[in-house]
């Protein structure tokens, strides 16, 4: 009897129990290889289906990613050959902001005079999907400049997501940011510098050093500011805080703690600005009288920045 139950133990548990775990690994790696067939069917019908704006596509420098883009429900998101959102718009709104991130990047207004803003220069460093650019030219009525290396980019914001074409008050120019914050038409002159430059990945800024910041301060006015996007999250954040703060000085920083997703904007003066909570708030609550923005929502993750403790 005991033989019989070894010969039965050594048949089914030694023998049959390694080909049911072959055949369920066979099933797994099929049903994997499945997917991921199904998933690049899909991206490349995905693909086929956001280009047909870009009718003339061919004809742009291979060397840049291909743009694309995404609509779900009233959303509609920008892409760069990769999975990560590069810009979205609101269909039903498409010259508001609507992500937390971006919204921040407008945290200067509560240092200018409101009822001047219309006679302002906001310059943009990378278009994105022309949130802040459009917001701008059209809410706030500035001079507005934006500055895009991707010309795809900008043919496909002037048809999908409602950039108006250049006019007296607005200028969209197709070239490197490195390159437009060494120009001197523009030294001295811009109000608001909003700096988005991340690459393909969003995974990086493109532009971080100081040099780069340092520039980006002989841009402004002697009132004027730089919002730019940081990832809060990230082991370079502590790093580019303090290439800003050597470009700007170490009282010239204050920053929004991260969102959810990790974007944590900073804003840089060109002269150091105080800290004055009652004057923020009544500041906050007139920017909101007037535009579509969360302004009091602001300062309750809004400090100055000590970089060195950062």
């Amino acid at each position: 009897m005991n033989l019989l139950n070894n010969l039965r133990f050594y048949f089914f548990e030694t023998t049959l129990a390694p080909l049911h775990l072959m055949y369920g690994l066979l099933a797994c790696v099929f049903a994997v290889l499945l997917g991921a067939l199904l998933a690049k069917k899909q991206a490349r019908a995905f693909s086929r289906q956001h280009m047909r704006g870009l009718d003339n596509a061919a004809d742009f420098d291979g060397n840049f990613p291909t743009v694309t883009f995404a609509d779900y429900g009233d959303m509609r998101f920008l892409y760069l050959g990769t999975p990560a959102v590069q810009g979205s718009m609101k269909i039903s709104k498409p010259f508001e902001i609507h992500l937390d991130y971006v919204q921040r990047m407008m945290g200067w207004l509560l240092l200018v005079n409101l009822d001047q803003v219309k006679h302002l220069h906001a310059m943009q460093l990378g278009l994105g999907a022309a949130a802040l650019t459009k917001f701008c030219h059209r809410h706030l009525g500035m001079q507005t400049t934006a500055v895009e290396l991707n010309p795809q980019v900008i043919a496909t914001c002037r048809r999908w997501f409602s950039l108006p074409e250049d006019d007296a008050k607005l200028q969209v120019v197709q070239g490197d940011a490195a390159e437009a914050v060494s120009r001197e038409q523009w030294r001295g002159k811009i109000d608001a510098l909003q700096v988005d430059l991340y690459d393909q990945d969003a995974a990086r800024p493109v532009l971080d050093s100081e040099d780069f910041y340092r520039n980006c301060r002989n841009l402004l006015t002697d009132t004027g500011c730089m919002s730019v996007n940081l990832f809060g999250h990230a082991s370079s954040y502590r790093e580019s805080l303090m290439k800003i703060t050597a470009a700007f000085g170490k009282d010239a920083l204050w920053a929004f703690k991260p969102t959810t997703a990790g974007n944590a904007i900073v804003l840089a003066f060109r002269t150091p600005q105080a800290w004055d909570k009652n004057a923020l708030a009544s500041q906050a609550k007139q920017i909101e009288g007037r535009w579509p923005l969360p302004a009091t929502k602001w300062l309750k993750t809004l400090a100055p920045v000590d970089a060195r403790r950062s």
